[in-house]
């Protein structure tokens, strides 16, 4: 970076403040460093705990196989002063002022990066045995339910719901799911590609309900509406996540209808100085036409590069990444990369009721997305081609002996 660029950016941004201590609050303020940003740099964290990873939850640190994720961080190394254990409660972009439980903190720029909050089963509150999976904590409090075998009844087949049950099993418990669609990963894949995922449930000694809407729970059961009584030493719910931005009524900072922040290309709100990044963003993408709303940890690890360089007042750099994700579940390994919503053509690689296969989606002879199950080698060439949105010869990609970046028109 040029002295002349670093002075510019430093000069119009003094004080950078990130309400967020998780993966892209992190990254921003780890970002804003290695970018050259010299100014000060306050990341405030609502729970008490060092900042930490969130993929290990469902895996390593729910069976006891690791007792924390914490980020390898130096953050007094990297002079980032790090508040914990603080909620913010409002932003005053008048008096360019964020408020938190322990008083307001000015800023020069500010990034909202508080990620997602899990949605709570209506009427399951206070219920003793009734647990979300989201925090640490939420991993602590569920690590001697497994150690002690409970039955566990799952309310929601898509990815953590999937990612717990194949933790429950493996630890040795009776594992039922609950998912009032037809088919597990119904808000996320179409019918014909999350349909071979309902036998991994069975394969795994785990009991899968479609169909299947919870009417109340007790403790000690779950009752559905069809009067069928779960016996449930615990259930978990995984129904998944919203943006964690009502703390923000009445800033100005608009939000979407999912709730979300609304960033534009460059990660900027509607309010100046100050940006959105992760699971509390959606943004516009170039690539696929529509504005994205991606609760994924590769979007949180991306974005605050795009955030750190505009706020140095460098080129303004624009973001229109490939969404992608992974899921260990069931003894599969399963990525995804892209967005199919406005494909044309699906195309498989492979027997879905095998071990290994990967549905590609284009859209005018182009790639635009595909779901990889132990096919990684797919996805690595598959990204690549979203990415330069090379044309396909279909035939060929048809064929799963023959690598992908072979299959080009």
């Amino acid at each position: 970076m040029s002295e002349q660029t670093q002075q510019r950016g430093t000069s119009q941004a003094r004080r950078v403040v990130v309400a967020g201590a998780g993966m892209a609050g992190v990254q921003t303020a780890v970002a804003l460093r290695e970018q050259g940003f010299t100014g000060t740099v306050t990341l405030i964290g609502a729970e008490p705990h060092q900042p930490y990873d969130r993929p290990p939850l469902s895996k390593a640190v729910l069976l006891g196989k690791a007792e924390g994720s914490a980020f390898d961080v130096d953050f007094e190394a990297l002079g980032i002063d790090l508040r914990l254990g603080r909620e913010v409660l409002g932003v005053r972009p008048a008096e360019h002022e964020l408020d938190t439980e322990a008083g307001p903190v000015p800023y020069d720029a500010l990034v909202l990066a508080t990620g997602a909050e899990p949605i709570r089963l209506p009427g399951a509150e206070g219920v003793p045995g009734v647990h979300l999976l989201r925090t640490l904590d939420d991993a602590e409090r569920l690590r001697p339910v497994l150690a002690r075998q409970h039955d566990i009844v799952v309310v929601g087949a898509g990815w953590i719901g999937a990612e717990f049950a194949t933790a429950a099993r493996e630890a040795g418990c009776a594992v039922t799911v609950v998912e009032a669609a037809d088919r597990p990963l119904a808000g996320a894949l179409p019918a014909e590609v999350a349909a071979p995922m309902a036998a991994w449930y069975e394969d795994s000694g785990a009991v899968l309900r479609t169909h299947a809407r919870v009417e109340r729970v007790e403790p000690g059961a779950v009752i559905l509406d069809d009067g069928s009584r779960l016996p449930a030493g615990a259930v978990v719910v995984g129904i998944g996540a919203r943006p964690a931005t009502a703390w923000l009524a009445g800033s100005g900072v608009e939000l979407g209808t999912h709730g979300e922040v609304v960033a534009d290309d460059h990660l900027r709100t509607s309010v100046p100085d100050v940006y959105a990044v992760g699971d509390c963003a959606s943004f516009p993408s170039g690539r696929y036409g529509e504005r994205l709303l991606v609760h994924h940890w590769d979007n949180a690890l991306q974005g605050p590069r795009t955030v750190a360089a505009n706020i140095l007042g460098e080129t303004p750099a624009v973001y229109d990444p490939v969404p992608y994700f992974w899921s260990e579940q069931f003894g599969r390994f399963v990525q995804y990369a892209g967005h199919h919503a406005a494909a044309d053509t699906t195309l498989w690689r492979g027997d879905p009721s095998g071990p290994a296969w990967t549905v590609c989606w284009l859209k005018d002879g182009r790639l635009v997305a595909l779901l990889a199950v132990g096919r990684p080698r797919d996805l690595a060439q598959g990204r690549r081609l979203i990415e330069a949105g090379t044309p396909m010869n279909q035939e060929l990609l048809a064929d799963p002996a023959r690598p992908m970046k072979a299959a080009v028109a």
